[in-house]
């Protein structure tokens, strides 16, 4: 049987050299890694409400109208989303709209603190939100 040529000393090395640069590349994924989902919060009713009142602040009342709308349909039964969605409306001179949803959080709980200030302070012809109203 015939062999083929005896190995050096020389070659050894560059044989461990290119086995150790190849085994990275072996082990290495075919396709990359998929990243885990990004999780966001959950949406509620409290964190619409806080960007509506965001919204107000910066003076951008149709975003806080469309966030407050969002709360009541995101849980209808909370009486505070109508308050505040009444509140935005009286705040933009809609009195008529502000007592609409001051009526539908009243009827949800009849006795809603919030909601009898604003409309006291409506029937008052005061800026009916429930911050004023309290005063």
């Amino acid at each position: 049987m015939a062999y083929g040529a005896p190995m050096t000393s020389r070659t050894i090395p560059l044989l461990a050299i290119l086995v150790l640069l190849a085994a990275p590349a072996a082990a290495a994924p075919s396709k990359p890694a998929a990243q885990a989902p990004v999780t966001e919060a959950p949406v509620t009713v409290d964190a619409l409400l806080a960007q509506a009142r965001a919204a107000i602040g910066k003076g951008e009342t149709e975003l806080a109208l469309r966030m407050a709308q969002s709360a009541i349909v995101a849980d209808p039964a909370r009486t505070h989303a109508y308050v505040a969605l009444g509140d935005i409306y009286a705040m933009a001179g809609q009195p008529d709209y502000a007592r609409n949803f001051y009526d539908a959080a009243l009827s949800i709980d009849p006795q809603d603190a919030a909601a009898l200030r604003a409309i006291n302070a409506l029937d008052k012809n005061q800026p009916a939100t429930t911050a004023n109203a309290a005063q």
